[in-house]
């Protein structure tokens, strides 16, 4: 099954290591990011892409710690193992 995670900031602030709870761990992979200076953004991302770590976060059994550009969405896939 395909694992995705739709993460939008609609505030100008930019976050730093903010965790977001998944259920499978993994890498996830970054395939969307509309900071990015292609698209004329400051290029705030996470470099490709995440591995999960092993811990619980609000009711998931992992969790990414994630950089959140502002006013931008991030797309993240989960690769196959």
């Amino acid at each position: 099954m395909l694992q995705t995670l739709v993460v939008v900031n609609l505030t100008p602030t930019t976050y730093k290591n903010y965790c977001v709870g998944v259920p499978e761990p993994g890498f996830y992979r970054e395939c969307l990011n509309t900071d990015s200076a292609q698209y004329g953004g400051s290029n705030i991302g996470n470099n490709g892409g995440v591995e999960t770590q092993d811990k619980p976060y609000v009711g998931q059994s992992n969790q990414l710690s994630l950089s959140i550009p502002p006013l931008a969405t991030l797309i993240f896939e989960l690769q196959n193992r």
